[in-house]
């Protein structure tokens, strides 16, 4: 157990390296078994965490701070654990997907890529160089598809498990890289342009950061979170250190009004791509951005920079969620709900702040609420973006307005959707309503009644948007443009399953609120709960 964090991070990058070299078809047998092996050591590592405490590895057996440690404490491993939960979920999704963009054996080339699954937009290959050349070389998206999505597994455990400000930086690095990379996988124009921008995007967020890191250490000269921790980094060069990490990092967690590259890329990308980036991405960043507010530059926060991060969080409810009601596409509509979605995570800075008394019990509250919601939006986001995903290969587009009837081609789709949609809403039994009342109960507490506003008008904007595609799906006049085209099974119940765990997770919360309290910067909130 003891190498149990090394193995979370090696092997989707060994079978990505290994999926790479394969290629073709045989790359979704290595990525499968990456996922398998993936999943199943996320959930060892979880299971250590919970039995034995903060797991720490010495890299080359060298102490900080001239050696490089990994550590996974109850943050650590609750993403981890959500990582390898949606990511199974969405590789299950993903062998069915890509078999539509996948020449037989007996099939002109030219004409699958030109088709793509016969029916969807995703697909989008047909104005490929490749689709016009045709012969024996064929550029098969799913066998791209594999190392990029276990270099982009292993980049988010790199980061989620890394003790050092310039590692997690290269795992941002690597993460953007990989994302970048399966946006444009398909080739479209609208994806390249998207996945351009992105791109762009990322590199100005990361340069921030990445001054940031140079100036701490040029002050305090160690770059181990530990020992930053320790050090209480209070000077000027600390606080424009931090002042420029949180801009790259809010940067790339898309926070308003910083979010102006993510519907186009979330939305232009394969559904299974579009569900690791709203679900499991832009965790990335925002895994990080929290991780140094509160342990390393916590005695340099302010109330007022606080709420001004929670109001840009308000103000990206609101307008993602109008965004969202606007929309006639499901997936942009899906890709501005995550805009909103993002809004609440940052909430929780100023309810787990400084306001008021710094030590009072309704910190720890804001942060199990805030980390809560996360983990419910991860399994909610995956399950929308993947029913998106089988109503354009079966029905040929995602236009909102043209789904008249088609709940009845697709209940369990609807349902799932129904699902998910209710944990973003925050209603009960959900987990999304386990995270919003803990930070209702947060904002009541220490008197911020202004968050209990958005946090309840949050809840109707998405009610809104949801209410919009049942309402029309479940029309009884059948829109007759399209004839719907059989979907893999598999695909369905991957899309259930997801739903079905951000219900299951409000009814067993118990177990995930407890493993946020081990290690820091837990245990000084738990400390004073307990007081």
């Amino acid at each position: 157990m003891s190498l149990v964090g090394i193995w979370v991070i090696l092997i989707p990058l060994i079978c990505g390296l290994a999926a790479f070299a394969v290629g073709g078809r045989s790359s979704r047998v290595i990525g499968l078994i990456g996922a398998g092996l993936t999943f199943l050591l996320s959930g060892l590592l979880v299971l250590h965490v919970w039995q034995s405490g903060v797991w720490i590895y010495q890299l080359g057996g060298w102490d900080v701070p001239l050696g490089i440690s990994l550590r996974a404490d109850g943050l650590s491993a609750f993403l981890i654990g959500m990582t390898g939960a949606v990511g199974l979920g969405i590789s299950l999704y993903a062998v069915r997907y890509f078999e539509a963009l996948t020449p037989g054996p007996s099939q002109d080339p030219s004409a699958a890529l030109r088709t793509g699954s016969g029916r969807g937009e995703e697909s989008g290959a047909g104005d490929s160089p490749e689709a016009e050349r045709g012969g024996t070389e064929v550029w098969l998206p799913g066998a791209s598809y594999w190392p990029l999505w276990m270099l982009l597994w292993a980049s988010l455990n790199v980061l989620f498990l890394s003790n050092d400000i310039f590692n997690l930086y290269v795992g941002l690095e690597l993460l953007t890289l990989a994302s970048v990379a399966l946006i444009i996988l398909q080739r479209e124009q609208a994806a390249i342009v998207a996945g351009l921008r992105y791109l762009l995007a990322a590199f100005l967020g990361s340069m921030a950061y990445l001054l940031g890191v140079a100036l701490i250490y040029a002050d305090a000269g160690v770059l181990d979170l530990g020992l930053l921790a320790d050090a209480e980094l209070t000077g000027t060069a600390t606080q424009v250190a931090g002042g420029l990490m949180a801009v790259g990092l809010l940067l790339k967690a898309a926070l308003f009004p910083l979010h102006f590259w993510l519907p186009a890329a979330h939305s232009s990308a394969p559904a299974p791509v579009s569900a690791a980036l709203s679900a499991l991405v832009v965790k990335g960043a925002f895994y990080l951005l929290i991780r140094l507010w509160f342990e390393v530059f916590e005695s340099a926060g302010t109330v007022s920079v606080e709420q001004m991060i929670g109001g840009l969080g308000a103000v990206a409810i609101v307008v993602g969620s109008f965004q969202a009601i606007r929309q006639e596409r499901l997936k942009l509509m899906i890709a501005y709900s995550t805009v909103a979605q993002v809004g609440y995570l940052f909430i929780m800075i100023p309810l787990a702040g400084s306001f008021g008394d710094p030590e009072a019990s309704w910190r720890f509250e804001a942060w199990t609420g805030g980390l809560y919601h996360a983990l419910s939006h991860g399994f909610a986001k995956a399950s929308m973006f993947l029913a998106a995903g089988v109503l354009l290969s079966a029905l040929g587009h995602d236009r909102v307005w043209h789904l008249a009837g088609s709940a009845s081609r697709f209940p369990v789709i609807y349902l799932s959707f129904g699902i998910a949609g209710m944990s973003l809403m925050g209603l009960p039994p959900s987990a999304g309503f386990v995270g919003k009342w803990l930070m209702l109960r947060s904002a009541v507490e220490s008197g911020q009644w202004w968050w209990v506003v958005i946090l309840l008008v949050g809840g109707l904007l998405t009610a809104g948007y949801v209410a919009i595609v049942l309402s029309q799906a479940l029309q009884h006049d059948v829109d007759e443009h399209t004839e719907p085209h059989p979907v893999p099974k598999l695909m369905t119940v991957m899309v259930f399953a997801l739903a079905a765990m951000s219900l299951l997770l409000g009814l067993r919360a118990a177990e995930p609120l407890e493993l946020l309290e081990i290690g820091a910067p837990f245990q000084t909130l738990m400390s004073v709960v307990e007081d």
